[in-house]
């Protein structure tokens, strides 16, 4: 089924925006996948807030002209899926974990602003933590000196009230 112009023109405008508030755009290969597995990698897209679609190539390449990511233009070639995110790990742990389980998944090539990520670059940023796990480190990090101080504040009453309560039980 081909599309009509307006068609076009309306996917390459959602497709632009998309791309508009990107940190990273994930691009694999999905020839010989099953329609349920498609829908399961959808449903996993959707809840980690990934844009996920299937889109013409040459639609894609006319929504990344003049973008940072008007370099993947060079490697649209194939049936593609595209992984699109705010989140600069999400697309690449949720589509990197996909490919994992399904061997006809491959990953082809991301990008990260105007960084062009291989399969291997891909693969070590879905291996990062999540953003919300490195904010607890940071915040657990930041909290150990006050915490440490607290408990050495603490430690001289609680040594002097042990002291105390000795005398006491060394007079009876």
């Amino acid at each position: 089924m081909s599309l009509n112009l307006e068609e076009k023109k309306a996917i390459v405008a959602e497709v632009s925006a998309q791309v508009a508030g990107a940190q990273t755009i994930i691009m694999a290969e999905y020839r010989g996948m099953e329609v349920s597995q498609m829908t399961q990698l959808r449903a996993r897209a959707r809840e980690a807030g990934i844009y996920f679609r299937v889109v013409k190539n040459s639609l894609v390449r006319r929504a990344v002209a003049g973008t940072p990511y008007a370099a993947l233009a060079d490697h649209m070639v194939g049936p593609l899926a595209y992984g699109i995110s705010s989140d600069p790990i999400a697309a690449a742990k949720v589509l990197h974990e996909f490919s994992r389980d399904n061997e006809k998944f491959v990953i082809k090539i991301g990008a990260m602003g105007e960084k062009i990520m291989h399969l291997d670059d891909v693969k070590a940023l879905a291996t990062l933590p999540s953003r919300e796990e490195l904010i607890s480190k940071l915040l657990g990090t930041m909290q150990a000196p006050i915490a440490k101080f607290v408990r050495t504040l603490n430690e001289v009453p609680s040594k002097f009230v042990r002291g105390l309560a000795a005398v006491r039980d060394s007079k009876n």
